[in-house]
This record gives C-alpha cells, sequence and structure tokens, in this order.
C-alpha cells in the first residue's frame, strides 16, 4: 500500500526527529485507529517498535564505521538521552553499544546480523498483485469478504476497561438490564473494541457491549448503562468462528490481507463485532461473529 511506503520512508528520512503515532498517521492519511491496525498488519509491527528497531539499525552502522561517540549516536538516531539509547539496543540486541563497538573492532571479520532492511519490506514486492499467489489470495478473500450497507442504529451499552478477553463482564452487566427492561431476544448484540491494543495498554482498552434498541423504545439508564447511535454506512463483512483469542488475527487478516488489495480503505468509524452465538454454550467453544470492517471506496 502506498501510504505505508510513505510512512517508511519518511521514518527512514526523519529518525533524528521527534515523531509521533499522531505523526505517522497524518503522513499516511490514515486515522490514527486505523493506521496502527493497518501498519501492523502489513509490517507485522506496530509503527513504534519499527521505528524504533530502524534507529537501532542505524546506530549499529555507526557503531561499527565511525567513531563518533554514544551521545551523537544517540542524538541522530532520535533517541532522547544516552540512557534511553543503552536500554533499548540492549534490549534488542542482548549487549550494550560500547561492548559491540569492542567485539567489532576485535574480530572485524565476523558480519552483523542487522535485521530487515527496508528493501526487504517493500510492499511491491510483498504485495504484486500480478503475481500468481497474490491473485489466488485476492480470490480467496473475495469469496469470504462481502460489502454490505448497514443502517445507523439506537443502542444501549456498558463499556468495559481492560483485557479485551474480560468482555463478558460488560455483557453481563448489559443481559441484566435488557431482561430488566424486557429487551426483545431477536434485537442485536454488538461488540465495539475501541482501541487498539498493540498501541494501548491492555489495561485501558476499552470496549463497549451493545444492544440494539427496538424502535420507539424509551429507558431511563441504569447503573453501568448508557445509550449511542452507531452510524450506518459501508462495510466490509468477515464471517468468523472460532475461539474469540483469535478475533485479534481476523482483524489482522482483513487489514493487512484483503483491505489493501481492494477499492476500498477504512473509513473513520468503529469495527462493529456482530456477536451471533455464544460460546460458552457453543459445542466447540467457538465464538460466532460477522465482523463488519467500516470501508470507503478508494478514490482514483
Amino acid at each position: 500500500m502506498a501510504r505505508i511506503q510513505a510512512v517508511l520512508q519518511f521514518i527512514e528520512e526523519n529518525l533524528e526527529q521527534d515523531l509521533t503515532l499522531e505523526m505517522l498517521a497524518e503522513i499516511s492519511n490514515f486515522s490514527k485507529f486505523h493506521f496502527s491496525r493497518i501498519f501492523s498488519a502489513i509490517i507485522h509491527k506496530t509503527p513504534m517498535t519499527y521505528l524504533t528497531e530502524r534507529r537501532l539499525h542505524h546506530a549499529v552502522t555507526y557503531l561499527t564505521t565511525t567513531n563518533k561517540t554514544m551521545l551523537d549516536i544517540s542524538s541522530l538516531c532520535g533517541f532522547t538521552s544516552v540512557s534511553s539509547f543503552n536500554s533499548s539496543f540492549k534490549k534488542r540486541y542482548k549487549t550494550t553499544p560500547s561492548a559491540m563497538r569492542r567485539t567489532m573492532q576485535e574480530h572485524s571479520n565476523i558480519p552483523l546480523i542487522y535485521g530487515n532492511n527496508l528493501e526487504d519490506l517493500s510492499l511491491s514486492k510483498n504485495y504484486d498483485l500480478n503475481s500468481k499467489n497474490n491473485n489466488f489470495l485476492r480470490r480467496v478473500w473475495d469469496m469470504n469478504i462481502e460489502v454490505k450497507e448497514l443502517p445507523g442504529y439506537q443502542v444501549a451499552f456498558a463499556r468495559h476497561i481492560g483485557s479485551y478477553l474480560e468482555t463478558h463482564k460488560a455483557w453481563e452487566t448489559l443481559g441484566k438490564w435488557a431482561q430488566e427492561n424486557g429487551i426483545p431476544r431477536e434485537q442485536y448484540f454488538i461488540g465495539i473494541s475501541l482501541d487498539d491494543p498493540s498501541v494501548t495498554d491492555e489495561q485501558f482498552c476499552r470496549y463497549d457491549a451493545c444492544i440494539t434498541l427496538p424502535e420507539g423504545f424509551s429507558a431511563e439508564s441504569g447503573s453501568g448503562i448508557a445509550f449511542k447511535t452507531l452510524s450506518g454506512g459501508q462495510y466490509a463483512l468477515y464471517k468468523f468462528y472460532d475461539t474469540i483469542d483469535k478475533l485479534a488475527i481476523a482483524y489482522q487478516s482483513v487489514y493487512g490481507g484483503w483491505l489493501p488489495n481492494s477499492d476500498f480503505e477504512p473509513d473513520d468509524r468503529h469495527a462493529l463485532e456482530f456477536c451471533m452465538n455464544d460460546p460458552y454454550t457453543d459445542p466447540e467453544g467457538k465464538a460466532k461473529v460477522d465482523l463488519y470492517i467500516p470501508i470507503k471506496r478508494t478514490l482514483s
């Protein structure tokens, strides 16, 4: 995808700058939420992890080919201090910058493993739609992804903050309220993951457990219950049936596999997870989810 390639190039040319997730998202022309998901799905690393690795890659080059001081190298590679440079370097290479420099000076014939070069991550190489493999993958995705138009929904919801593997707490709160207020069972149950766990600490991830409301329904919010409107529009539907912990892989597959090769791009609405069964009563313990990813047609 050209937009992600532009971000990779921008990172490479501005390593010494104070780059933020918001800044990189702006370069991509995606919202911060969608940018993080798309970047991670395509590059298989979060934007900030990739940025740190590229900085360290250049730091190794400086260490082994120049006599620059640690302060100079840390500054040239965008680290805020020598201590943060040392910490990141040791975490990545299991040694200190000074120790690596000494080792390379003593054993100059030992090749270094630099990690992925920018060329290895070329999107034109990984997503060549003229290749037989990608044509096959695209046909598979076309059979499994359906573009649909959804109406807007009035919903009641209970919010969970914490691990997405513990959202049952919000569903229990919502289920109790729905039963007390006589909400028909044929209403839709919709989950909304408001944060990307790859960039937001697990304990701060927000999730809304929602139920659609019958037309004309009126009620006061109960304990832990609020109301809102979900925007309608165009969505890519992927029918998921597996254990709930694999739903994150489904997101990654749609954002990194289908979307870059489609005629669409993500729209600035939240993805909707229509819960089609109760995984706790499923014979295989699996969740059946109609995953709707908000999209809009790419401008040519």
